[in-house]
């Protein structure tokens, strides 16, 4: 539970000081002995923490989750394999497995309130893996989010065709591997942050995503931050983030 929910209970007497004192002062982490699962997340950055799955055994996933789900927040579980979800979900029959985007989700509601907006867009049907990943990530920090998929710059009339979507967005995550062009194009086009992850879709001087990476580090469009290469997950929290700060009293 985030601070302001809890000082807003207060206020509304629901909670006494000292029961809002005891809920302040809460275990800060779940000691796994192979993890320390920081439980106090919420408090400080408004979302739980992200559970990495690649590397780690289904049981130690299960751990994890179990000391999420104890102090009462939503799990996302990225890079999973359908082996991993098979194994949650015996655990956890209310687990979601999304397949394109290897994220098993937990604990937040699809049809909840979402806000503002965030456009995920993509230059081929290639990338759509890595927005999806980024389009599941914003959802589950609160977003509400629109997807804008295979409108690459071989094509540019696809792009413009979205311009309305895209400039009321409050942010806008633009995935893209090849040269990694779109963007800047985007970028060129509306007067929204772009957040763009290159993805390592390409041939062989692609460089596996290295050439669409130095392409958004160098593009001259003003407004551009650029994540890792198919970091769908980092870009999608981070426009939900900038999200945030267009609600009213945020």
């Amino acid at each position: 539970m985030q601070i302001e929910q809890i000082l807003k209970k207060v206020e509304k007497g629901e909670l006494t000081a000292r029961e809002a004192l005891a809920q302040l002062a809460g275990e800060k982490e779940a000691n796994l002995g192979f993890a320390r699962v920081d439980v106090e997340r919420p408090r400080r950055r408004g979302m739980p923490e992200v559970i990495y799955a690649e590397g780690k055994t289904a049981d130690q996933v299960i751990q994890i989750v179990r000391a999420l789900r104890a102090a009462k927040q939503a799990v996302l579980c990225t890079r999973s394999s359908p082996e991993l979800f098979d194994a949650v979900s015996r655990v956890y029959p209310e687990a979601r497995y999304h397949d394109a985007a290897r994220l098993i989700t937990m604990g937040d509601e699809p049809d909840s309130k979402k806000i503002g907006l965030v456009a995920v867009v993509c230059a081929g049907t290639s990338d759509i893996p890595v927005a999806e990943e980024a389009a599941i990530s914003a959802e589950w920090a609160g977003a509400r989010v629109e997807r804008i998929y295979d409108v690459g710059v071989a094509g540019l009339h696809r792009v413009v065709n979205h311009l309305d979507t895209l400039r009321s967005a409050r942010a806008v995550v633009v995935v893209a591997g090849m040269e990694g062009a779109l963007p800047s194009v985007v970028g060129g086009l509306i007067d929204r942050p772009i957040v763009a992850v290159p993805t390592s879709v390409g041939y062989g001087t692609h460089m596996k995503g290295v050439a669409a990476l130095l392409a958004m580090l160098n593009t001259c469009v003003p407004g551009i931050s650029v994540v890792n290469i198919d970091n769908g997950f980092g870009a999608g929290i981070t426009a939900a983030l900038i999200n945030r700060l267009g609600e009213p009293g945020a």
